[in-house]
């Protein structure tokens, strides 16, 4: 299956009765109007752990994704990337990527929420499968709307070159008594 380069859109830590989520967007296609963005409910305190990695703060004491980042490195492995792998109804399917100290890849069932967490701590790319993309994207509707406004504009610019003065000979209403 064919692999999408994906960047962090956004994460929405939530509470109580609201869904966290982390929003994935293609990162092949920026500004382009086939950009696609992927949604994936997570629990809240992987919300925050995402967003911990993300903004590069650190804690007294190592966080669960930095302890398993510490294993890794530890064992002579690397993490190479990591990979939304599935979705079956609203559960998605993810895979660490590691790379042993021999070279080989080993692929490691995870939480999409846990291998994102770890692959900003490791600063590695996230990627996700055709297949998922194609089942739960959506379109990135700002992409869209950019698209839109640009023809428009087109649209305006083509009309406004192509006036004539005749187009503004407008005739003059007769008035009164004359």
């Amino acid at each position: 299956m064919a692999l999408r380069r994906m960047n962090i859109e956004g994460v929405i830590v939530g509470e109580g009765p609201i869904a966290s989520l982390v929003i994935l967007r293609t990162a092949d296609s920026l500004g382009s109007t086939e950009s696609l963005q992927l949604p994936i409910r997570i629990g809240s305190v992987e919300a925050t752990a995402i967003t911990m990695g993300v903004g590069g703060r650190s804690t007294n004491r190592p966080l669960t994704h930095d302890l398993l980042r510490s294993v890794i490195e530890a064992l002579g492995a690397k993490v190479d990337s990591v990979r939304i792998t599935a979705v079956e109804g609203t559960t998605f399917f993810a895979q660490i990527d590691l790379i042993t100290s021999d070279g080989q890849h080993v692929l490691v069932d995870s939480r999409p929420s846990d291998a994102i967490a770890l692959a900003v701590r490791t600063d590695v790319t996230i990627l996700a499968e055709d297949s998922v993309l194609s089942t739960a994207a959506l379109p990135d509707f700002r992409g869209v709307e950019e698209t839109e406004r640009r023809h428009e504009l087109e649209e305006f610019h083509n009309f406004v070159e192509n006036l004539s003065p005749e187009d503004f000979n407008v005739p003059h209403a007769e008035q009164d008594g004359e």
